[in-house]
């Protein structure tokens, strides 16, 4: 790469050989195969956004749980667990499964019944124009702004491997990701999701056995935390005691609060019920994905089936990052109160625990496939991201809004071009995402901006028929504009633009603010919806639970099927699992 050595900073953070960079290679081969045999399937505009509804379960459940093994997953939950230990595994068991379940027994129905295309379309059927609108720009705005940070973090690793200036390492990581997804669209991005599940998988795994070998296997990990914890420099620079860090509840190491009650109230009513449901069960990034099955049989089931892999992936991404706060030593220097220089920023951050830990530990051959395996989270994340955009773009607001009643070819156009813009938009929101020190704290706050509003707007909506219009759209602009106040007034919930007026910051605030949003949604609806002018019954058919015959719901096939490709029994064995795990940590 003569013409490019120029553009190299200074030494490359990874050490790689020819072995990683040809697994690399075969890797990206594989992701550009996909789009190009995806595209030959697109023959109109239901084909590039939603797969022509003909996937199986079984890919649609890999690609639910891949689509979200993106930065949250990869590297924001490894500096969760550099940072703060085991209590980030709540974001998993408390803020993802219970979610992901109601999502498929309760709410799946009710998107693939009614054959809309998007969840925004969803609030314009219930709605109408004022809420849909709302929906559709923030749920935009927010897609561009989370595709920002997959982006960031695929830059990093471009950086890191190369030695490039982060915005070259940038460009570069966002044309990979827009060659695929613009040739093949959705089913380019389904089917790499799920060969991205299985190199993820096999890329943190031997990352995992490794770093645990170093460090004497878990007890060795918890002996070595606790010996940390109680160090002067550790103590002096606030460093959670290690009882926060090795027991999971009350996890006040997560949640900053002081009390053990409210954190626990804070992990179960802000993650676990406000933030987890709002975004599990209204975020079209993942609903997309159930929405192109070939069934509401396959689209209920489709998040259950990606629950189970997904309440043992912090094994393999938690546990690599307590790993590296102990193993790798600018992670152990910079949670002593240091600033370590290096890591892909120029200074450490908790965001590059992964990164260290690979390099301290693996051999070549194993270095390039967990490069991959990271390369391969960012990718679907981003695309996951992009190809929701598009979809709203596309549909709900440039056809509803200002180009009507056009061919369809002309929106798979507008769709195509959606995606290059959001893809070069991104690059300009991963240089935001690039002032956290732990990109949880920004993705949580986005959160409960965008998606704890909606899911209180969705649910009132869902079980209550008196519900208006006109209470929707107030519902959800107050309580996006609450959580914004309230992360503004807090201490560093969105960086340096915080106040500090409330002295509460980090996830806990994200969850206060979320929180906020909730109560302020559900309050102000309730009231507004006494003053104003509700549907008829006649028109809430597939759109209110109570007013929906329950044959609309399932799938008579189903009964036929054995009890292990049944929604309900499925459900049942994951929430058993889930409630051990829970104990069991």
């Amino acid at each position: 790469m003569p013409a490019l050595a120029g553009l190299r900073t200074a030494d490359t953070l990874i050490s790689a050989n020819l072995v990683d960079y040809t697994i690399i290679a075969l890797y990206f081969v594989f992701v550009l195969g996909i789009g190009i045999m995806a595209r030959r399937a697109i023959s109109d505009s239901l084909d590039f956004f939603l797969s022509g509804r003909s996937l199986p379960a079984w890919v649609t459940g890999l690609a639910f749980i891949s689509a979200n093994l993106g930065a949250v997953e990869i590297m924001g939950m490894s500096a969760n667990g550099a940072q703060f230990g085991i209590s980030a595994v709540h974001y998993f068991w408390v803020g993802a499964i219970p979610a992901m379940l109601f999502l498929g027994v309760v709410m799946m129905p009710f998107y693939y019944g009614s054959k809309v295309r998007s969840v925004p379309e969803f609030m314009f059927r219930r709605f109408g124009t004022g809420a849909h609108l709302v929906n559709a720009i923030s749920f935009a705005v927010a897609q561009l702004l989370i595709a920002g940070v997959n982006l960031f973090l695929l830059g990093s690793i471009v950086q890191a491997l190369l030695g490039w200036p982060l915005w070259v390492a940038l460009i570069v990581a966002a044309i990979i990701v827009l060659s695929y997804i613009t040739l093949g669209g959705l089913s380019a991005a389904i089917y790499n999701e799920v060969l991205q599940f299985f190199v993820i998988v096999a890329a943190l795994l031997p990352l995992t056995l490794i770093g645990l070998n170093r460090v004497g296997g878990y007890q060795g990990l918890k002996d070595k935390i606790t010996e940390f914890a109680s160090t002067p420099a550790a103590v002096a620079a606030g460093v959670p005691s290690a009882d926060d860090q090795l027991h999971s509840w009350p996890g006040q190491a997560l949640t900053g609060f002081g009390s053990g009650t409210l954190s626990v109230i804070g992990i179960v009513f802000g993650l676990g019920f406000v933030l987890s449901f709002g975004y599990w069960t209204t975020n079209f990034v993942e609903v997309q994905r159930a929405m192109a099955s070939n069934s509401i049989s396959a689209a209920r089931k489709t998040p259950i089936i990606g629950a189970f892999p997904k309440m043992f992936i912090p094994f393999i991404v938690i546990i690599p990052g307590m790993i590296a706060a102990v193993l790798v030593n600018e992670i152990r220097e910079l949670k002593a109160g240091g600033a370590p220089t290096g890591g892909a920023s120029g200074t450490v951050q908790y965001n590059d625990s992964l990164i260290l830990l690979m390099r301290d530990v693996l051999p070549n051959g194993l270095l390039g496939l967990a490069i991959a395996g990271l390369l391969a989270a960012f990718m679907a994340g981003m695309a996951a991201n992009i190809s929701a955009f598009n979809t709203v773009l596309s549909y709900d607001l440039w056809q509803r809004y200002i180009v009507k009643e056009r061919e369809d070819s002309y929106y798979l156009k507008v769709g195509r071009l959606a995606t290059v813009a959001a893809t070069f938009v991104a690059i300009f929101t991963a240089i935001i995402a690039s002032s956290f020190s732990n990109i949880m704290n920004y993705l949580q706050t986005l959160f409960g901006f965008f998606n704890a509003p909606l899911f209180a707007t969705f649910i009132l909506g869902m079980f209550w028929k008196r519900m208006t219009a006109t209470a929707g759209w107030v519902g959800l602009s107050a309580g996006t504009i609450g959580a914004v106040i309230f992360a503004f007034l807090s201490e560093d919930a969105f960086g340096s633009a915080s106040l500090g007026v409330i002295p509460i910051g980090g996830q806990g605030a994200a969850f206060l603010a979320a929180s906020t949003a909730f109560v302020v949604d559900i309050v102000l609806s309730i009231l507004v919806t006494f003053r104003t002018e509700s549907k008829p019954v006649s028109e809430l058919r597939g759109l209110v639970y109570s007013e929906t015959p329950k044959e609309d719901l399932v799938d008579p096939e189903e009964a036929k099927l054995p009890w292990y490709r049944r929604t309900i029994p499925l459900a049942s064995v994951a929430l058993v699992l889930v409630i051990a795990l829970n104990f069991a940590f």
